[in-house]
């Protein structure tokens, strides 16, 4: 499976959040479009309308279990994803912002 670390990253990259609510509630990476695991297939229009014609889409969870899950879905249907490895606990440790919907700092549920 396509893995990427979130030390890889760019600014501007397109992330898939898909953690549940009560997570991305706590904190999320800005920027980030939040599609939750349990609600991927219902809504996963929104993910074909906001992703990048062209660019790769870096799916992430807490962890990186939920979002292998989905990059492997994605992978099949002919989308260029990756699987964030070590997910927003990385992202978190490795000094990246987190955020509330109201823009303060969040944490990492």
């Amino acid at each position: 499976m396509p893995t990427v670390p979130v030390t890889d990253l760019k600014d501007g990259d397109f992330l898939l959040d898909v953690r549940e609510d009560d997570e991305w509630q706590a904190g999320h990476a800005e920027g980030a479009l939040h599609i939750p695991i349990s609600e991927f297939v219902a809504r996963y229009g929104e993910l074909t309308e906001a992703a990048p014609q062209d660019g790769r889409v870096h799916v992430i969870c807490r962890s990186g279990g939920r979002s292998a899950q989905v990059t492997m879905y994605l992978v099949q249907q002919g989308i260029d994803a990756v699987n964030v490895d070590g997910g927003m606990q990385y992202w978190h440790a490795t000094g990246r912002p987190v955020v509330t919907d109201e823009g303060k700092p969040g944490f990492v549920l």
